[in-house]
């Protein structure tokens, strides 16, 4: 999962307030500080990185510290910030260093700390994609993550997606409080993951009685034509809508899907999933569109009460799913058409969007495994 630090450059405390707490905002919690450090954690739960002892990370080869020179000796093990690093680590320390990528020593340089370093921030003055293409390279098989220190958005997306993976996270350095929440948005968006629906067709529509059925209340808004992927079988999920839109019967609560049986299977981040009975306030969870864009969301609270039930069968190129939902006119899949559709209404040879997954799953993770499901 990509990641972002902030460096607020050159502002005074007014200022970088400002722009730490819009960090927050954006929930990113690393700061890069060094002059106040115990304002900084007023402000909320953050991961101070620094050269300050007080620091969660201790920072390496910053130009606040300064031990970076131009000149480097030829033993790059003998020079200040390989020292150091070392020096840290004996200790425990989790490391950053900072390395401005002037010249091809400190190319070098930055491969070197990286065999060493927890994480890894790479600054270009003049930056070209070739040296973050070889540092990346040269990396892949350490146990580092490289950050690559950006002021904007296309700077940020470039370093993102370098040599497809990308760099594993970005340091900002914003010239305006607006970059933050750009890239932010970026990250967001780099971050969701894609379930390509299909449309399957209904062949199973039957009251089975009652079960303990669990609504799952998220601390987030969804909106019509947003809801959770759902499902009896782990191959196989059901786009289950939110309660976004308006009834008669009851107001609309958007923060809630009325997902189905204890049993039932939901869509987690990572391509994993969880039983609806595991779930508990403080979890993450995916919210998916009728486009298949996900989001992750935090489960607030998980409500389970005995209801009336249904099950619903569905077929889609002869693979049959299934998957059981209260049986009230409030509970929706979504259609053919990306239309919300009670299942008080829907009936055989009906059409509802629904996610295959071609592997099985073992404590909720796809495998490459045959598992039959009936």
């Amino acid at each position: 999962m990509k990641f972002a630090w902030l460096m607020p450059l050159d502002k005074n405390w007014v200022d970088r307030k400002d722009y730490i707490t819009t960090a927050l905002e954006s929930g990113i919690n690393h700061i890069l500080e060094f002059s106040e450090i115990e304002n900084v954690k007023k402000l909320g739960d953050v991961c101070i990185i620094s050269d300050n002892d007080n620091a969660d990370i201790m920072l390496v080869g910053m130009v606040n510290n300064p031990i970076h020179s131009k000149t480097l000796p030829d033993d790059l093990t003998q020079s200040p910030q390989m020292k150091i690093a070392n020096k840290y680590k004996k200790e425990g320390k989790t490391v950053a260093a900072y390395i401005e990528i002037s010249n091809k020593k400190y190319e070098e340089l930055a491969c070197e700390l990286g065999k060493i370093v927890d994480y890894l921030i790479l600054v270009g003055k003049d930056w070209t994609i070739i040296p973050l293409e070889n540092i990346i390279s040269n990396l892949q098989n350490e146990n580092v993550e490289i950050i690559a220190a950006v002021s904007n958005y296309d700077e940020a997306k470039l370093a993102l997606e370098t040599l497809e993976c990308g760099t594993d996270g970005i340091l900002i350095q914003p010239k305006d409080v607006s970059d933050i929440k750009n890239i932010a948005n970026l990250l967001e968006k780099i971050d969701s993951e894609n379930y390509k629906l299909v449309p399957a067709i209904i062949d199973l529509v039957e009251s089975v009685g009652l079960g303990d059925r669990v609504c799952v209340d998220i601390c987030s808004i969804m909106h019509p034509g947003e809801g959770m992927l759902i499902g009896s079988y782990s191959k196989g999920s059901f786009l289950v809508h939110s309660e976004s839109l308006q009834s008669e019967y009851v107001a609309s609560r958007p923060f809630r899907v009325n997902a189905g049986p204890v049993q039932a299977y939901i869509r987690t981040p990572g391509n994993k999933t969880r039983y609806l009975s595991e779930l508990e306030t403080g979890d993450e969870v995916l919210i998916v569109n009728d486009e298949g864009e996900s989001k992750v969301a935090i489960v607030g609270r998980v409500k389970i009460e005995k209801r009336p039930l249904v099950l619903i069968g569905a077929d889609y190129n002869g693979f049959k799913l299934r998957t059981l939902l209260q049986n009230a006119e409030t509970i929706r899949l979504v259609n053919g058409d990306k239309k919300p559709v009670s299942v008080s209404d829907i009936k055989k040879g009906d059409k509802v969007l629904v996610y295959l997954d071609d592997g099985a799953r073992h404590f909720g993770m796809s495998i490459d495994e045959t598992i039959v499901e009936k």
